[in-house]
């Protein structure tokens, strides 16, 4: 069976049974930056359950222009107030540079490593919080999911009024 045959069967026995979800604004008014790493099962890490929270992953769980994207549609469209930044433990991201990512993959690209996850995540709120059309956020928090442990440290977090 290739690998598409097998996500359309997969995909045959979620649609027999899959929980819906009438609204696409998230109840829970959140949005979960991550990184894409197959270990991570943000849904049930954090315990939440579908329609509760919009879910980003990009490598290292970092602030892009496209995150920007999808948290302007967020808040200003589907009423999110909270969001976030839950980088990893033995992330590939880590320990690396920029030069060195370019070189093995060929891509002329800033790829955002990180080199102290304290660090890498103020830097990524207060790019949030400096963000105008951003506004409307009310509280960031910055986590690190341990990849062995399942467990989250609560790293940093801030709250704003609306007018920040």
């Amino acid at each position: 069976m290739s690998q598409l045959d097998r996500l359309l069967a997969g995909n045959k026995h979620y649609a027999a049974a899959r929980a819906t979800v009438d609204d696409a604004k998230p109840s829970l008014r959140l949005a979960v930056l991550t990184c894409m790493d197959a270990r991570i099962d943000v849904f049930a890490a954090l315990g939440l359950h579908l329609g509760e929270a919009h879910v980003i992953r990009n490598a290292g769980g970092r602030v892009t222009e496209d995150v920007l994207r999808s948290l302007a549609l967020s808040t200003h469209v589907l009423g999110v107030d909270t969001v976030a930044v839950m980088q990893h433990t033995k992330c590939g991201l880590v320990g690396v540079t920029d030069e060195e990512l370019r070189a093995r993959t060929g891509a002329d690209l800033g790829f955002l490593p990180i080199d102290d996850h304290a660090a890498a995540l103020r830097e990524d709120l207060d790019k949030l919080a400096a963000t105008p059309f951003l506004g409307l956020v009310k509280t960031f928090a910055g986590f690190v999911f341990d990849v062995e442990s399942g467990e989250i440290s609560d790293m940093l977090s801030a709250d704003r009024s609306p007018s920040s």
